[in-house]
């Protein structure tokens, strides 16, 4: 059994790598977890996971609340293309996905925030998409 949040990250990617819609704006190698420093851009960083135990359910199962953040990182061209990788994200993730051994008990996308790089010189945009859910596992 692997931690909550390595496991929805390895659901969200694969529901990622999986959607047309996103891997014609971000190819499926620039989606990834780790550092939120970009490499290659476009891309989609999962970072900042986080596990807030809520306790224990039936069964000896264990529940918690979980959280990570999506960054999309894209250089701007005129067609908020950021926003547009955001979109497609976000109507990919609108039903939970399939986490090995965990059932998704909540779902939610409750939030996105958008910046544009300060140096004028610079396109990049960058969105931070939250993603919430409520999991519950067996040991």
């Amino acid at each position: 059994m692997i931690e909550p949040t390595l496991a929805l990250q390895t659901a969200i990617r694969a529901a990622l790598i999986a959607s047309p819609e996103v891997t014609t704006l971000v190819p499926s190698g620039h989606i990834r977890s780790g550092s939120t420093r970009p490499d290659d851009l476009p891309c989609i960083i999962m970072a900042n996971g986080q596990t807030a135990f809520l306790g224990n359910a039936s069964g000896s199962q264990y529940v918690a609340r979980v959280f990570l953040d999506l960054h999309i990182w894209a250089l701007e061209d005129g067609a908020f293309t950021a926003q547009n990788i955001g979109f497609a994200v976000m109507e990919t993730l609108k039903e939970a996905p399939d986490a090995e051994g965990f059932a998704l008990d909540e779902w939610a996308l409750p939030a996105v925030r958008w910046m544009r790089d300060p140096d004028p010189d610079k396109a990049y945009t960058h969105g931070v998409l939250n993603v919430e859910a409520v999991m519950r596992w067996s040991v």
